[in-house]
């Protein structure tokens, strides 16, 4: 990445463990303004862990994250202030399924950034137009096929207005034929210069969208480079191994 490029998170020896299990064992990677990093790795690698480290939804055992110039290990870090700016795209959506979608999208607005309802409301409009949803804006969860659910569940993440987007498997809870949809999205944001980082298991959406790749395994950060370098030329055993597997 170039050196003029700002760092969005930085991350350094970050170790995380859930009792004497040692899922992150030492993290270090920065990521910059308007990449994309796209994680991969088998089950169990740590992902998903590094992923929500990101935004303290895991408490952090050990090491520093510093996200947009916060330390969010530091208890003295309003760590609700910091994640106004970091919106998280989950594997099951995560809609409340008792509002409609309007409700879905204006709720945080409205309640944590203390935005006027009517403004909350257009913005959600103009939000879901982006997503193809603008049909649905009544619409209840239980109304709304998978890939549905997640593009209003990334419209709802946008109506923050968040410079970072985290994304944990947001397709693998899918049907295939709506994976596209949900991807398609993603690129469109990917290509509006949004900083994002996706644990996911789209090798495709990787070698297209990523600006850098970091494979995972063992609480390690294994190797990382570009899709090129990473998913076409690995150059650790273990990622060719993974790779052979699920290419």
């Amino acid at each position: 990445m170039e050196e003029n490029k700002k760092v969005k998170i930085h991350v350094s020896h970050l170790k995380k463990s859930f009792g004497s299990l040692e899922v992150l064992k030492d993290i270090n990677t920065d990521i910059y303004e308007g990449e994309v990093v796209v994680v991969l790795g088998p089950s169990g690698s740590g992902k998903s862990t590094f992923l929500r480290c990101l935004n303290r939804l895991e408490d952090i055992t050990s090491g520093e994250v510093n996200v947009n110039g916060f330390n969010i290990c530091d208890k003295k870090t309003d760590i609700n202030k910091v994640r106004e700016n970091v919106g998280m795209v989950f594997q099951h959506f995560n809609l409340f399924n008792n509002l409609d979608v309007m409700g879905n999208m204006t709720l945080a607005p409205v309640e944590t950034k203390k935005a006027k309802k009517e403004e909350a409301k257009e913005k959600a409009v103009k939000l879901l137009e982006r997503v193809g949803l603008q049909d649905k804006v009544n619409a209840f969860p239980a109304q709304l096929s998978g890939g549905q659910k997640q593009r209003v569940a990334i419209a709802r993440a946008l109506a923050m207005n968040p410079d970072i987007l985290l994304f944990d498997e947001p397709t693998s809870a899918l049907d295939p034929e709506m994976v596209g949809e949900v991807l398609a999205v993603m690129k469109q944001l990917a290509k509006d210069g949004m900083t994002m980082v996706v644990v996911t298991h789209e090798i495709g959406f990787a070698r297209e969208v990523a600006d850098r790749v970091i494979f995972m395994e063992g609480g390690y950060i294994i190797e990382e480079g570009t899709p090129e370098e990473v998913i076409l030329n690995p150059k650790e055993d273990r990622t060719k191994d993974f790779l052979s597997k699920v290419l």
